[in-house]
């Protein structure tokens, strides 16, 4: 029996994303790439500089490195990449379905980052660096319009990339309202809003949260906020309120915790 058109064309999707692969750079990215048993590695590209200081890394993941000049550094990177001498290709991380990601065994109260087209690898990377550091469960982004996994964001996670999950869905609202039947409250983060994440948590910060982010200028898509739960804001000392979606991020996951 012929397969259905859609069915042979998204075993082709799964296909081809399963053979996409990302070069990431830089010392502390590759080192901790090298030591993440769950990455694929592919290549590895260093010069004898880089090469020393990797060693145990190289040796503990079993890789023959190809041994490159600085001055015309092998591995097919963009010029303006500060890559260290080192760079390793890989496969992206594929962590599983959102569920089974927030349910795995961390700190509690669960923390979940979810992002709303913020597009930027520095800001994705600096977050998930920021969700790593306050123990949320994952870092959450639509697959279509969020940073895809690349050496940028691998280095401004600066290692946190090999060990917070950073899951892309196909459907936002979908996601928000899964982890709603989880239990989560969905927050929105929102400079306008009425209340500041504490007061919308009433002192009930031992329930999971959902902290829900937009791009920086646009913020929050209309369907978004209307999925949330609450519109919050980070309270400001002065009348120039405006973070980073980063830092913005960092704050929000600092004030939900109990302290």
């Amino acid at each position: 029996m012929k397969k259905p058109k859609w069915v042979i064309e998204k075993e082709q999707a799964k296909r081809a994303a399963a053979a996409e692969t990302v070069w990431l750079f830089g010392l502390h990215a590759v080192r901790d790439a090298l030591m993440n048993p769950n990455r694929t590695r592919l290549r590895l590209v260093v010069t004898r500089n880089a090469l020393a200081k990797l060693e145990d890394a190289i040796a503990a993941a079993d890789i023959e490195p190809e041994i490159s000049d600085p001055r015309k550094f092998a591995a097919p990177l963009n010029a303006d990449s500060v890559h260290q001498g080192a760079a390793l290709e890989v496969k992206a991380l594929d962590w599983g379905p959102l569920a089974e990601v927030v349910m795995r065994d961390g700190p509690d109260p669960a923390r979940v980052v979810m992002l709303d087209r913020v597009t930027d690898p520095h800001n994705v990377g600096a977050i998930l660096r920021s969700a790593e550091v306050f123990g949320a469960r994952a870092v959450v982004g639509v697959q279509r319009h969020s940073a895809p996994e690349t050496g940028a964001l691998a280095k401004t996670a600066s290692g946190a990339l090999e060990r917070q999950p950073y899951v892309r869905i196909r459907n936002l609202a979908d996601s928000m309202e899964e982890l709603r039947a989880m239990g989560f409250i969905l927050l929105g983060l929102d400079g306008e809003a009425d209340q500041t994440i504490e007061q919308a948590l009433d002192g009930r910060f031992d329930r999971p949260v959902a902290l829900v982010m937009g791009a920086e200028g646009p913020g929050l898509r209309e369907k978004t906020r209307l999925t949330c739960d609450q519109l919050v804001k980070i309270d400001a000392a002065g009348g120039f309120g405006s973070l980073n979606v980063s830092n913005a991020a960092a704050v929000a996951l600092y004030a939900s915790h109990k302290r």
